[in-house]
């Protein structure tokens, strides 16, 4: 008999989490209200505990330079930003010039905006510019999920060895279970996270934190 080793989380146990979680001092309400006053586009941010737990992987990591692909209003930068030193770097890739606008404001308040570059256009056409010589210590992915493949392809190429990748939504709201749901996001996600577990350039974890986040470590 499978035992299973897992509590589900009711809405009222997440918002206990997220409640006894860090991160959320400071100009981080602001962010989070700014989003739910756009409707179903709130679920386009990743929530409070995750950004928590990203802020601590940058830290104990010792990461100097990180990578996100896709900001919205730019909690997840703050959240990466926060745990960068005074002189790291942080270069975002945003496609929505009002999304960008927004998420500079966003990190001038948070007073972190002279540690993140945001560079507006197709997130595939600027990783591919970016030199491989100047390699990041972090990377995070939470985009448009047709790009996730060569999002992967891309920040594995730009990391350092010990380098770590974060892939958001892997669950796909629950639905990647689902054999109705063949969408062409489906279908990228599912092959996707099949090709990571087997990938031999990284060491991998699958966690159940908001909407399922994959954790890769290049080896």
């Amino acid at each position: 008999m499978t035992v299973d080793k897992f509590t589900v989380l009711t809405p009222e146990l997440h918002r206990y989490a997220v409640a006894h979680s860090s991160f959320r001092e400071g100009s981080v309400p602001g962010v989070e209200a700014a989003a739910e006053k756009m409707g179903d586009l709130a679920l386009m941010q990743i929530a409070g505990d995750q950004a928590a737990f990203m802020t601590l992987l940058v830290q104990v990591s010792g990461t100097r330079r990180a990578l996100e692909v896709g900001t919205f209003l730019g909690y997840g930068a703050i959240a990466i930003a926060r745990g960068l030193p005074a002189d790291g770097e942080l270069v975002v890739c945003e496609l929505d010039p009002g999304f960008a606008e927004r998420a500079r404001g966003h990190l001038s308040t948070a007073g972190l905006d002279d540690r993140a570059d945001i560079r507006v256009g197709p997130a595939i056409e600027t990783l591919r510019g970016l030199p491989e010589s100047e390699p990041f210590d972090f990377a995070f992915v939470d985009a448009d999920k047709e790009g996730y493949a060569g999002y992967y392809e891309e920040c594995l190429r730009l990391l350092r060895s010990g380098g770590l990748l974060l892939l958001d939504n892997v669950f796909m709201g629950g639905r990647i279970l689902d054999p109705d749901a063949d969408d062409e996001a489906m279908s990228v996600m599912r092959d996707l996270n099949d090709r990571i577990a087997a990938d031999d350039r990284v060491d991998a974890a699958m966690l159940g934190i908001a909407d399922g986040v994959t954790i890769a470590r290049r080896r």
